[in-house]
Order: C-alpha cells, then sequence, then structure tokens
C-alpha cells in the first residue's frame, strides 16, 4: 500500500510517499481503508521532533511513528479476531490519537474502540475534518467553559479548525462571538458569521477594554495574567492547546488564580471522539458548516504540513487519500 512515511525529523523533505506492507489486524482491531484524512497539530509536531519534550512519546532520536496521521474517514476492509464493534463495509471516522497514528496511509489497522460510524449524511471529507477540531471545541466550551445562552465569546486563533467548530457551537447557544486572527483568515471568518474579527497583528485584544464571559483559546500565546484582564467577572478561560510553557503555567496557577481573581482557567484534556454525536446532531439541524480547506492529494502532504505549521490555511486541511494526480484541481 502507499503511505506518507517519516524517516527522520525534520522539514517536509522528512516525509516521503512510499511503498509499505498492507497492516492485518490484530484482537480487537479493524482493517479501515482510508478515504480521508486531516492535518493536525501533532502531525507538526511529529515532523519536526519539536518541541522537544515530545520525543518523550515520539522517540529521542528518531521518531518511532512512521506514519503520522490521527484523523480519519473511511470502510471497515476486515474484522480481527473478538471485532464486533462493526461489520466489513461499515463506513467510519475517528480520531485515533489515543491509540496511535497512522492515518496518512491506504490501510490502517487500529482498536474498533478508535471509530464510530459514520453518518450517511455527512461525506468522508467533512467527517476526516470533525473529530480532533470540533471535540477539542465542544469540551472546551460547554464542558469546561460552561456555556449560556446569549454570552459574550472571544475565540483566540479563530481561523482554524477549532475556530470555525467552535463558532457554530457558540451560535447555537445565540452568543456574541468575536475572532482573533490575521491575514486571509479575516474575510473567511466575517463570512462565516463572527460578530467581531480583530486581527492581532493591530490590535491586543487584552488591552481594548472589552470583558468576555468565555474566552476559548487555541493558540495559548499571551500570559495568562494578560488573558485574565479581559474576562467579565467570574468569566472563565479555557486553552485547547498552544505553547506548552504558558499551559503548564495555567496548569500550575489554576487554583490560585480561581481564589484571588474569581476565574476559571482550564486547559482541555481531550476526551477522544466522546462528542460526536452532539456535532452530527448539530451538522444535521444546518447549524454547523464545516469549514475545509481541500480536499487535497495524498501527495501533497509534506507541504500541508509545513503549510499548517506556518498557520496560513483557513479551517481543517483534509486529504482525500483516493484522489489521483489528474483528479484535482489545485
Amino acid at each position: 500500500m502507499k503511505a506518507i512515511v517519516l524517516s527522520k525529523y525534520g522539514g517536509p523533505e522528512s516525509l516521503r510517499l512510499e511503498d509499505v506492507e498492507k497492516p492485518t489486524p490484530a484482537e480487537g482491531e479493524v482493517l479501515i481503508r482510508v478515504v480521508a484524512t486531516a492535518i493536525n497539530d501533532y502531525d507538526w509536531s511529529l515532523m519536526r521532533g519539536k518541541p522537544y519534550v515530545y520525543r518523550l512519546m515520539f522517540g529521542i532520536v528518531s521518531p518511532k511513528t512512521k506514519i503520522p496521521g490521527m484523523e480519519l474517514s473511511g470502510v471497515v476492509e476486515a474484522l480481527g479476531a473478538t471485532s464486533e464493534k462493526f461489520k466489513i463495509g461499515d463506513a467510519v471516522y475517528g480520531d485515533i490519537s489515543d491509540h496511535g497514528f497512522g492515518s496518512f496511509a491506504e490501510y490502517i489497522c487500529i482498536s474498533e474502540s478508535c471509530v464510530e460510524l459514520k453518518p450517511k449524511s455527512i461525506s468522508f471529507d467533512i467527517a476526516a475534518s470533525i473529530p480532533h477540531a470540533s471535540m477539542l471545541a465542544v469540551q472546551g466550551l460547554i464542558d469546561l467553559g460552561c456555556l449560556q445562552k446569549k454570552q459574550r465569546v472571544l475565540i483566540n486563533g479563530a481561523g482554524g479548525g477549532v475556530g470555525s467548530y467552535a463558532l457554530y457551537i457558540a451560535k447555537s447557544f445565540d452568543a456574541e462571538v468575536t475572532g482573533v486572527d490575521t491575514g486571509v483568515k479575516l474575510n473567511k471568518m466575517t463570512s462565516m458569521g463572527f460578530d467581531h474579527v480583530i486581527d492581532f497583528r493591530q490590535q491586543d485584544f487584552t488591552q481594548n477594554g472589552q470583558k468576555y464571559d468565555l474566552i476559548l483559546d487555541a493558540k495559548t500565546n499571551r500570559s495568562i495574567f494578560r488573558i485574565i484582564r479581559s474576562l467579565s467577572r467570574g468569566g472563565r478561560y479555557i486553552s485547547v492547546g498552544g505553547d506548552l510553557n504558558r499551559l503548564l503555567v495555567i496548569v500550575l496557577l489554576k487554583r490560585w488564580i480561581s481564589k484571588f481573581y474569581g476565574h476559571t482557567v482550564e486547559v482541555v484534556n481531550l476526551r477522544a471522539n466522546k462528542d460526536l454525536t452532539y456535532i452530527e446532531n448539530l451538522y444535521e439541524l444546518g447549524k454547523i458548516v464545516p469549514n475545509i480547506e481541500g480536499p487535497y492529494r495524498m501527495s501533497d502532504i509534506p507541504w500541508l504540513v509545513q503549510y499548517f505549521g506556518e498557520g496560513k490555511h483557513t479551517g481543517k486541511i483534509v486529504v482525500n487519500i483516493e484522489r489521483t494526480e489528474e483528479s484535482l484541481d489545485l
């Protein structure tokens, strides 16, 4: 089978399209023919081996994980012993990161617990964009953020995948939503329905005097003490990822901030695929319009990971594994 193989830490040149052995499902696993996948922050970190602390998980000198990719949609092709959740031919999707990586390939064997049935109304390309980003948005806004009707919400890093899903979730609560990002993403954010858009190159939202009931941060690139100045009384700040040092500060100081400032600050500890049904229902009601860039080709993955890392994308970058060189107009 074809797969994108990571030979060493580095830039996009370290990712190569190669022929590798097609896997066979072990006990409790399913063999999935991958139809579509998506680019995520873990792929960017895995390719570079940075931040260096991640090498404790990925491999100190060279990557233990040879095939990146953590989100997929596809079709069950074979069942391992004791696998009973699905039948051959079922369309499935999910975030597989709890059990490893490997979705940048034509086939993958993974625990059957990693994926769920894909609704017929959701295409394979859209399905691949949903699991990771939307679960961060749901668990950040609702589980930890305790989002309420008509609150004022700010999303930092709003032009990416998490921000797109977070907008639609917040709007389903009739929230007033402000998005922070820059460049070409701003016009797209306005067209998607953000009430207010801030270009972080022109304005620092922590210094504009505005107060928000809930801040969802997909970047975590500012001091938490600057952030909480923008929270209303009893406001909540939820990070879904970003700078590791700042994330550590939040974890260490959250109780102190709650006691002395009266604000809740938390970091999402993602529970993969937990709320897929919630997102499926919003999609069926027309309250979510997934913002995807692509679908691109499998051979495009190396430069797409670099493109993702440079923050130039809008929404989720989706790759259709079955697309040929001739069938995609870039």
